[in-house]
């Protein structure tokens, strides 16, 4: 069985609603800087269900969207379906932006999907996105995450794809655009994303997920020795100033039955206890100018609330000072995507 990130099973709405939570710091301006949008085998999450999510108490004043491989076109060259993608949210921004939503703008900013192995073929391909995306195009994400653990779900069929040459003669061309990286890594793969740091100095990386430590499957009784791992390979990685990190999308394991057989969905102050370690060593090592906070929505839907997601993070950031809670909550996420300063 995979043990990561795998969106399976309806949203149970009443199920969330057995949890609710006086908002925390309502009038803190947040950038969203992770959600999908898609209709995924009756699973759907689109512009209404997002809309619901955006109004549920929070002050978000912008999201930006994460590429999950949606609304790709069907036909065509397969280096262009992703286009159908970028032109799905730009329409989905379109529609934000017409104010008839309330004052946030849903995905004001997107991340994208490019394949890069392409080599010096991307660069025709990155001007179509760009055109597509009326100036909202702003990152790639070209997933990496794989162990060689038959038990963990891989999004590529090997490792070491960081540094494939193919690969990189693909990457150099996104600093050119003013494009960033988002990295999608399990945490035995951080020392690739380092040396792809070290080699791309002045292309902005984003680190999905907290580095994505496996802490099930084959580390399930390895829990100490994971963090070991891991915060060390954040120490290594923190030392290049292009490397940011989203904090977020972290399992919170606790004893008793799984959701659907019976136990309440996750609280905050639950979520904030469990990642809180992992937090706090971000924060340490790269700063809160290089930390945002994530809600990986609708993915994290399947445990807890979009409100008690948000109410979790600020538990999370109570001992931060003003200004490190302006940068962890939407001062980071907006400049590494290059938001309108109007927006936040």
């Amino acid at each position: 069985m995979a043990t990561g990130p795998d969106f399976s099973g309806r949203v149970d709405e009443a199920w969330l609603a057995q949890h609710r939570e006086q908002i925390i710091e309502p009038g803190l301006p947040i950038v969203d800087p992770h959600h999908h949008l898609w209709n995924r085998a009756g699973n759907v999450y689109l512009f209404p269900e997002l809309v619901a999510d955006l109004s549920s108490g929070h002050n978000i004043r912008a999201t930006v969207f994460e590429e999950c491989g949606s609304m790709y076109r069907a036909n065509g060259p397969e280096e262009l379906r992703s286009l159908g993608e970028t032109e799905f949210v730009t329409g989905v921004a379109a529609r934000s932006a017409s104010g008839g939503f309330g004052t946030v703008r849903a995905c004001a900013a997107m991340v994208g999907n490019v394949n890069l192995t392409l080599g010096s073929r991307v660069e025709p391909i990155l001007e179509a996105h760009l055109a597509a995306s009326g100036g909202r195009f702003h990152a790639i994400r070209f997933s990496t995450a794989w162990d060689a653990d038959e038990r963990v779900h891989k999004t590529v069929p090997r490792s070491g794809m960081l540094a494939d040459p193919r690969f990189r003669e693909g990457f150099k061309y996104l600093a050119g655009f003013g494009l960033a990286f988002d990295a999608w890594v399990y945490h035995p793969q951080l020392n690739e994303v380092a040396a792809l740091a070290a080699a791309f100095p002045d292309t902005q990386i984003v680190l999905n997920h907290f580095g994505s430590p496996i802490l099930g499957g084959p580390n399930a009784d390895r829990a100490d020795a994971v963090f070991t791992e891991w915060r060390a390979s954040m120490t290594a990685l923190a030392r290049h100033e292009n490397v940011h990190v989203k904090l977020g999308a972290l399992p919170v394991r606790r004893p008793g039955p799984r959701p659907q057989a019976g136990a309440a969905p996750l609280s905050s102050e639950e979520i904030a206890m469990a990642w809180r370690p992992f937090v706090e060593v971000c924060i340490e090592q790269f700063g809160a100018d290089r930390c945002m906070f994530e809600s990986n929505f609708p993915v994290q839907k399947r445990w807890c609330s979009y409100a008690v997601l948000w109410n979790a993070c600020k538990r999370l950031a109570a001992g931060a000072s003003a200004e490190e809670k302006s940068a962890l909550f939407s001062g980071t996420a907006a400049r590494v995507y290059r938001l309108p300063a109007a927006l936040i």
